[in-house]
């Protein structure tokens, strides 16, 4: 697969199939990935691969919290900002209506949306999961860096056959990960990421992306 098509088939994958992901082609996409740049080169984030006992263990607590109606912890950083602006907010339309849409869920259903959203807290099914950190003190710039890895590894997860999704979420529930993951408290949650094989049974609809002109200005 050449890197255009890497790119167009990259999709976030919501439910995967229990097939393993082999230990040797993780460890060769993170080997490869570790070539990502980042400003001074100094690789800023902090990657725990996570599968078998220590994933299950992790599920089933955040399962529990959120069954008992637990909506997480104090959030340690704000993933959008206060108001988001028109443009925005039809994206996240777009996003909705694609993912709610495609399984016959209406808007209003809000106890079949959060059924649904719990599903992050399972990796939607996969078996193998990415936990990104970074040291608190680290400015904004080096969470871009951890950005352009984590593209990097999903591109490169591309290229073995397999799918990603990466989930903010998780951060929501950063006190449960920790208990499973045992950081050092320097180091902050920033995201999941679930890895496997996307489940061929269900639909996983493209969600339509902006016009380029509404991104993008040339200068000539």
């Amino acid at each position: 697969m050449d890197v255009y098509g890497a790119v167009l088939t990259r999709q976030s994958i919501r439910k995967f199939t229990d097939q393993p992901v082999p230990r040797e082609t993780l460890e060769r996409v993170l080997a490869v990935a570790a070539h990502a740049p980042s400003g001074s080169n100094l690789q800023p984030w902090h990657i725990y691969a996570v599968s078998g006992e220590p994933l299950a263990d992790l599920k089933k607590r955040v399962a529990e919290r959120v069954a008992a109606g637990d909506t997480g912890d104090e959030r340690e950083f704000a993933i959008y900002p206060p108001q988001l602006r028109p443009a925005y907010l039809e994206r996240m339309g777009a996003l909705g209506e694609g993912r709610y849409g495609s399984l016959g869920i209406a808007r209003d259903d809000v106890a079949a949306r959060a059924r649904v959203r719990a599903e992050n807290w399972n990796c939607f099914g996969a078996g193998t999961a990415l936990f990104c950190y970074l040291d608190r003190d680290m400015p904004l710039p080096r969470w871009s860096d951890a950005g352009i890895y984590l593209q990097t590894v999903m591109l490169l997860l591309r290229g073995e056959g397999l799918h990603s999704c990466t989930q903010e979420a998780w951060a929501e529930y950063h006190r449960s990960v920790a208990e499973v993951l045992a950081p050092p408290p320097e180091r902050m949650l920033f995201c999941g990421m679930s890895i496997g094989y996307a489940d061929p049974t269900v639909p996983h609809p493209r969600i339509r992306r902006a016009e380029l002109s509404e991104t993008v200005t040339f200068l000539d």
